[in-house]
Parts: structure tokens; C-alpha cells; sequence
């Protein structure tokens, strides 16, 4: 990818401080995008800034209240939004507490579909959306129920978004990683059973990097892409194919 495909985009990336999101934030400005990186305070969104240097932009706050949309709103014009929020309880179907729920559905549905509603507003024609979804949002699996579900309603919301902004020139696809070796995930795999598990699971037989997912996003938000929307880029090695 040209080191200036992307160049003089403005790039909103939400949970940009760790993992998916940072590689995410870093590949856009190796493209040439300037980045509006945004999340919780923390030192990891401390140090993203001194490596985005001039081209980035830090927004320290809940992605979930008004106040962001605020923000969002005040914004001049925006050409690429990536919605990486999203959590995760992993456990069984029937011990799923009402917690849990409304607090998956809020952040992973909720507040995806409000950040994009409002990103919309600010964008013209050759804008790209791209939200970031999951393998999960294509099959099931245990322990993961909720998951599932708010991760297919983000892949319905992603065609239904396409079909309808369309005419206006902006396009909106997803990108679905299996379980990527991140800050997040890394509890998970240091189990060597589970991590067994995933690898089996996937047919090239490795675990996924941030940058593998950052790559395809990437392509997404650039111009060999106009031609693709309403489509779900699977970065899976070959879990949900077989």
C-alpha cells in the first residue's frame, strides 16, 4: 500500500489505545491519514500520541455519552471512521447475567450504531466506514452467545448502512478477525489448552496479529477498494470456511 494512499484523510478510530485499534491507528498514518485517535484515558493512549506525532489527534473519554458525539459533531469534515469498541464476558448461555448483557449490547451495538449515525453526518462522497466485527459475527460458539449476537447485528447493521449510503458516495464494510494475539486475548491463549484449541480451529494453523487486521482495513479505506461495499473481510485463516 502507497505510504500516501491515504493521504490528508481525517480517520476516526475508536478504542485506539491497545491492540486491534492501535495497530489500526498506526497503519492509517503510515498511509498518510491524519488520525483522530480515541479511548479511555490511559498511558497506552499516552505513548499512541507521541507515535502518531503531528498527524494525530487524541480523544480521551467514553465513546458512549453524548459528550463524544459532541465532539463528533463538531468535527469539520470526516473521511474514515473504523468502530473497533467492544467487549466481551465470555460464559455459559444460561449464567449470562442481565449485567453482562446490557453492557455488551450497549457498548458492541448501542454505541457503534450512535458513533456511526453521527460520523455519517460529517461525511461526503469517498468516505469509507469500517467496523470492526469478529469470526463470531459469521458463526457460533460456546460461552459466546451475546457476543454473537451483538457481533451478527453489527454485520446487518454494516450491509443495511451500505445499501443506504450508497447514493451518497460512502461506503461501509467490516472486517472479522478470529482471535488475534492482543493485550485482551492474551489471559486467553497463556492457557495452553484453549490456546490448542484456536489453532486447531484455524487451517493455516497460526494466531493473527493486529497488523494482519490493520492491513485489511486499510484496503477498505482506500481507493482499491470503491468498488466494495456492504462486505465482511473475514481475517480468520480459514476458521469459519470449514
Amino acid at each position: 500500500m502507497s505510504q500516501d494512499q491515504l493521504k490528508n484523510k481525517t480517520a476516526l478510530v475508536t478504542g485506539a489505545s491497545r491492540g486491534i485499534g492501535r495497530a489500526i491507528a498506526l497503519a492509517l498514518k503510515e498511509t498518510g491519514a491524519n488520525v483522530i485517535a480515541c479511548a479511555r484515558p490511559s498511558e497506552d493512549l499516552d505513548t499512541l500520541a507521541d507515535a502518531l506525532g503531528e498527524q494525530g489527534r487524541i480523544w480521551a473519554g467514553d465513546a458512549t455519552t453524548d459528550a463524544f458525539l459532541d465532539k463528533i459533531a463538531q468535527t469539520k469534515s470526516l473521511d474514515i471512521l473504523i468502530n473497533n469498541i467492544g467487549i466481551n464476558f465470555p460464559e455459559p448461555f444460561d449464567q449470562v447475567s442481565d449485567e453482562h448483557l446490557d453492557k455488551m449490547l450497549d457498548l458492541n451495538v448501542r454505541a457503534t450504531f450512535r458513533i456511526a449515525r453521527e460520523g455519517v453526518r460529517r461525511m461526503g462522497k469517498g468516505s469509507s466506514i469500517v467496523n470492526i466485527t469478529s469470526q463470531m459475527g459469521h458463526v457460533g460458539s460456546p460461552n459466546r452467545t451475546v457476543y454473537c449476537m451483538t457481533k451478527h447485528a453489527i454485520e446487518g447493521l454494516t450491509k443495511a448502512m451500505a445499501v443506504e449510503l450508497a447514493p451518497k458516495g460512502i461506503r461501509v464494510n467490516s472486517v472479522a478477525p478470529t482471535f488475534i494475539e492482543t493485550p485482551l486475548t492474551k489471559p486467553m491463549l497463556a492457557d495452553p489448552e484453549f490456546k490448542a484449541f484456536v489453532k486447531n480451529m484455524i487451517p493455516m494453523g497460526v494466531i493473527g496479529k493486529p497488523e494482519d487486521v490493520a492491513a485489511a482495513v486499510v484496503y477498505l479505506c482506500s481507493d482499491g477498494a470503491k468498488m466494495v461495499t456492504g462486505h465482511s473481510l473475514v481475517v480468520d485463516g480459514g476458521w469459519t470456511v470449514q
